[in-house]
């Protein structure tokens, strides 16, 4: 990849990942997205007063958190124009 003059470095993988607000929306995210999940998936082991997995409840939160980070990740790249499988009509 050949850089002009008037353009920086691109962003490294972690500071896509960690900078510019991600870790704040994927956590938010997977805060809401993760309880919606787990009444969905454990609602009636919880009402039984039971408690599910504790790795399952785990992945439950991780999921919408890792999703969410990398939806961040790819959208900053295809802003920066890195992705090298854009359609030749989206780039400019």
């Amino acid at each position: 990849m050949t850089m002009s003059s008037n353009q920086s470095m691109p962003a490294s993988f972690g500071e896509m990942a960690f900078g510019g607000g991600t870790p704040r929306k994927a956590f938010f995210t997977a805060l809401v997205v993760g309880t919606i999940l787990t009444m969905i998936n454990h609602g009636d082991v919880l009402l039984a007063g039971a408690f599910p997995p504790v790795w399952k409840m785990v992945l439950t939160y991780c999921v919408p958190y890792c999703v969410t980070t990398w939806g961040a990740i790819c959208g900053k790249r295809m802003i920066m124009g890195s992705l090298p499988d854009q359609p030749s009509s989206a780039r400019s």
